[in-house]
């Protein structure tokens, strides 16, 4: 909910559109992963021999020679030819009414489903859509430019909101009661399902049901959002009469119930004791941490305010002391926080975790055995993390703050190509 300096409440507006999607056949082969979970190298393996791989509009880089400067026109517009193609191919087909879609994941056991929709550019302006996360100017330019060329959103921003019953019992009839419209299995070993909401009732009551959302949440894709947000306000420059009915006021989103999510712990691995000793070094975090021997290894957290730490082959609990954080202050209580304020900056020295080269970053996904590896190949230390819940996340996002760079992962990725909103 936002509420304007004239006391105007505004709250979601979300609605249907008429999706570009691959005919069920090609799903599982056009479906790729959002391009920035990748580098060009990686991308270029999981396209090679698969014409009909996303990757090919959304890192379109892979179809250059490895020494092109990644944001060339050519590249921009070979996006846009690559998107083109699958049309014309008969690969990929645009609905001829406009819908919803609810599309499912499941990994590891753990499903989680969300509406597809467009969610209007206003709500990004005027704050009912929250942001945790600072954007790169450099990185909000790429996609600024790859949206304008393509004249489409590409990659759906995951959103969430606050369960609201409505939706959720919608959600689960739906699914027992229709077939869906594509089902497949990802190399990485995600089940993608699928449906479409083309019926009257059913969308108007989607539509009203979102119109009482007081708030969406970015989870992910912080720059897909400020990009597809600043193409829509150079369109309306574009287009003085425009009405606000226009495609191009709309963005392409994922909107799941917070009760549907689970964020993964996002880890660090560190190249620096700073000049310390390893024994040194235990003793300075002493002050403001426990320091134990781990009784597991590897050690993973089991509660707020405790971190795994592996340092020369073994592991320890490090526990947060009392008075170490404001736990009233929903940033400073936050466990990337405390790490940050009370060793990364004071003790190792790091302070510009967005650029500093003796720092990485590791998700969750990849597991505490990638933290061993790091700590004893090209890094010396290691935190593992206890995951930021969804609460701490909308808490933050409420309050108008900003979390820390690099503290949450969610898992799965949504996938691209599996729904175009088209800006025209």
């Amino acid at each position: 909910m936002f509420i304007s300096p004239k006391g105007l409440i505004y709250t979601a507006t979300v609605k249907p559109f008429k999706a570009v999607r691959p005919l069920p056949e090609y799903a599982g082969m056009v479906a790729a992963l959002p391009y920035d979970v990748m580098n060009r190298d990686e991308a270029f393996e999981m396209a090679k021999g698969n014409p009909y791989s996303f990757l090919h509009v959304d890192k379109a880089e892979i179809d250059f020679p490895p020494e092109t400067d990644p944001y060339c026109e050519a590249i921009y517009e070979k996006a846009a030819s690559a998107l083109a193609a699958l049309e014309t191919n008969g690969v990929s087909k645009q609905d001829e009414k406009p819908g919803y879609y609810i599309y499912r994941q499941i990994m590891n056991g753990r499903s989680q489903t969300g509406i597809v929709g467009c969610v209007s550019i206003d709500d990004y302006i005027n704050n009912v859509v929250k942001k945790h996360e600072l954007t790169h100017a450099d990185k909000e330019a790429d996609r600024i430019h790859h949206v304008d060329t393509c004249d489409a959103n590409t990659g759906p921003i995951f959103l969430t909101y606050r369960r609201k019953d409505e939706i959720a019992s919608f959600l689960e009839k739906f699914k027992a009661e229709k077939s869906p419209a594509c089902d497949f299995i990802t190399d990485q070993r995600v089940r993608n399902t699928v449906w479409v909401v083309d019926d009257d009732e059913a969308i108007a009551n989607l539509t009203k049901w979102f119109g009482n959302v007081e708030s969406l949440y970015i989870a992910d894709g912080h720059h897909r959002a400020a990009s597809a947000i600043n193409v829509g306000k150079l369109r309306r420059q574009q287009n003085p009469g425009y009405t606000g009915s226009e495609e191009f006021n709309f963005f392409l989103a994922v909107l799941f119930s917070s009760d549907e999510l689970a964020i993964m712990d996002y880890n660090r691995v560190i190249n620096t004791l700073n000049g310390n000793t390893p024994e040194q070094f235990i003793e300075k975090i002493s002050e403001k941490f426990t320091v134990e021997p781990a009784q597991n290894s590897p050690y993973r957290p089991e509660g707020p305010h405790i971190f795994g730490m592996f340092l020369e082959g073994r592991w320890f609990k490090v526990t947060a002391k009392e008075g170490t954080y404001n736990s009233t202050d929903p940033v400073e209580s936050l466990d990337v926080s405390i790490l940050q304020e009370n060793l990364i900056d004071p003790i190792l020295g790091i302070k510009d975790l967005r650029n500093d080269k003796r720092i990485d970053f590791v998700g969750g996904i990849r597991g505490l055995k990638e933290l061993e590896r790091r700590a004893t190949t090209d890094m010396c230390l290691a935190f593992a993390m206890f995951p930021v819940t969804l609460d701490e996340l909308m808490a933050v996002s409420d309050a108008g703050l900003l979390m820390p760079p690099k503290s949450t992962w969610f898992e799965p990725k949504l996938l691209s190509g599996l729904f175009i909103h088209k800006l025209k």
